[in-house]
């Protein structure tokens, strides 16, 4: 899926990922299309690629993101058949997640 996914970018600078995604044909799929990878090597590679750590870490962001979206039940299981309605859903439990950081803890 991961090829299927990069033939549909159009405009991406900058493409990451996790070790997982560390196949020599993906990073040159990537550059094909003009885009730089980041996605780390695997730890028994003997040529190691560097990543940037500023843009690795929102990687990280984005994947915790979406770990507290799967806390909401309606998200997590897609019980809306349409996609407006499931947008919906994904934006009011956004919008929850977002005010949550801003509520008080005293």
């Amino acid at each position: 899926m991961g090829a299927e996914l990069i033939d549909s970018l159009k405009r991406a600078r900058h493409v990451v990922a996790d070790r997982g995604y560390d196949a020599r044909a993906l990073v040159e799929q990537i550059e094909a299309v003009g885009a730089k990878a980041h996605i780390p090597t695997q730890r028994d590679r003997k040529v190691q690629r560097s990543v940037a750590r500023s843009i690795y870490r929102q990687r990280n962001l984005v994947e915790r993101y979406f770990n507290k979206l799967k806390h909401f039940r309606r998200c997590a299981t897609r019980f809306d058949k349409l996609a407006r309605n499931f947008l919906a859903a994904v934006a009011l439990a956004s919008t929850r997640l977002w005010t949550r950081s801003y509520e008080s803890t005293t």
